[in-house]
């Protein structure tokens, strides 16, 4: 989320497809856009306003998974990020921080240079 208000080129064209292209989806799971908006006061507002990203809300299972971790922002996104019935192979975490994501159960697509 940092990185599409640094103008991380793989950022914005993740953005032009979801918002152009059907089938593609970029999820912004609200845990982890208020954790951006604390380092960079507007992220949130700015990723609310684009047409290609759906903010996932935080709802009893995922507020039930988010309590038992120390950090929610990541808490929510691997909760966003777990298989299910519309999504069976899960969704993907799109991130300049893939070791972050080590041995997590998560696939990741990495954004960095």
């Amino acid at each position: 989320m940092l990185a599409a208000g640094r103008g991380n080129v793989l950022v914005s064209r993740l953005i032009h497809r979801a918002h152009g292209e059907v089938g593609w989806f970029l999820y912004a799971p609200a845990c982890a856009l208020v954790e951006a908006d604390r380092v960079r006061p507007g992220t949130a507002e700015h990723l609310a306003a684009l047409p290609g990203v759906t903010i996932l809300d935080l709802d009893l299972p995922a507020a039930l998974a988010v309590a038992r971790e120390e950090t929610w922002a990541a808490a929510h996104t691997r909760y966003a990020a777990r298989p299910t019935a519309d999504r069976p192979e899960g969704a993907i975490v799109a991130t300049t921080e893939p070791k972050r994501w080590d041995g997590e159960p998560v696939r990741v697509l990495d954004l960095g240079p």
